[in-house]
C-alpha cells in the first residue's frame, strides 16, 4: 500500500478514534452530572421531609380561599396561612411527662425542649360567616414501633388531655394518658359547632418519648414518628 494513502488511513483511524474518545467522555460527564442531580434532589426531598415532617398543619386551601379558615402562629396575623410545620428535634431521648414546663401552652410557635416537641398555633375564622370545623391529628408515618412509648399532649383553649397507644398488653390506657388513640393511625379527633367570624382557637400539641411506659425499651432506639393535624369545614351558615 502506498505510504501516503496508509498515513491518510491512519490519520482518519485517528480522528475517529479521538471523536469517539471526546463522545464518551462528554457522554460520561453528563452522566455524572446527572447523577450529582439526583442525589441533590433526593438529599432535599429527605432534608424537607425531615425539616417540616415531624409535625404539621394543614387546613383546606379551598376552605382558605372561599371562607377564611386559616391558620397563624400569633393570635394576630397579617398574612394567610393552609400550612404550618413546627421545628424538629433530632436525637429525642425518653423523659417524664412531669418533667414537661407547668406553661408550656402560653408559648407561641416552636417552643421545642431538649427532648420533646411543642408548638403553640391558632386556627382562625377570617371570614364572614359562622361555620362548624373538623380536626384530625394523624399518625403519618412510624418506624420500629416507636409509638408505643409516644405521648402527645394536646391543649384546646386550655383544655388539655394527653394520649397514647393502648397498653402493649391489651388491657387498657395506660395511667398517665386521658384517652388512648383513636386509632392506629388516628391520634384524636376535634370539633367546634359555630365558629363566628373573627373566632380564634388556640391549639398547643406537645409530643414526647415516655420514659416511664414499659414499652419504652432498646427496641425502639432509633425509631421515628411524624405527625400532621387537618382543618377542614363541615358547615356554613
Amino acid at each position: 500500500m502506498d505510504e501516503k494513502v496508509r498515513d491518510v488511513l491512519e490519520l482518519r483511524r485517528t480522528a475517529k478514534e479521538t471523536k469517539r474518545y471526546r463522545v464518551v467522555m462528554r457522554s460520561l460527564g453528563l452522566l455524572v452530572v446527572l447523577l450529582i442531580i439526583l442525589v441533590a434532589i433526593g438529599y432535599a426531598i429527605s432534608y424537607f421531609y425531615d425539616r417540616f415532617g415531624a409535625f404539621t398543619v394543614k387546613v383546606n386551601k379551598y376552605d382558605m380561599i372561599r371562607q377564611g379558615l386559616t391558620l397563624s402562629e400569633t393570635p394576630d396575623y397579617d398574612i394567610s396561612n393552609a400550612r404550618l410545620s413546627a421545628d424538629i428535634v433530632n436525637d429525642m431521648t425518653n423523659i417524664s411527662g412531669t418533667d414537661l414546663p407547668k406553661n408550656i401552652d402560653m408559648v407561641n410557635g416552636s417552643h421545642n425542649g431538649e427532648s420533646y416537641i411543642a408548638y403553640t398555633f391558632y386556627l382562625i375564622n377570617s371570614g364572614d360567616d359562622t361555620l362548624s370545623y373538623e380536626g384530625q391529628l394523624n399518625l403519618e408515618n412510624v418506624t420500629k414501633n416507636v409509638d408505643e412509648a409516644i405521648r402527645v399532649a394536646v391543649w384546646v383553649n386550655g383544655e388539655k388531655k394527653v394520649y397514647g397507644k393502648t397498653k402493649s398488653n391489651g388491657k387498657g390506657i395506660e395511667s398517665d394518658c386521658d384517652e388512648t388513640f383513636d386509632s392506629s393511625t388516628i391520634v384524636m379527633k376535634t370539633k367546634h359547632t359555630g365558629f363566628k367570624p373573627k373566632g380564634k382557637d388556640k391549639f398547643t400539641v406537645v409530643i414526647w418519648l415516655e420514659g416511664n411506659d414499659p414499652d419504652c425499651t432498646d427496641e425502639i432506639i432509633g425509631g421515628t414518628m411524624k405527625l400532621g393535624m387537618d382543618f377542614k369545614i363541615i358547615e356554613t351558615t
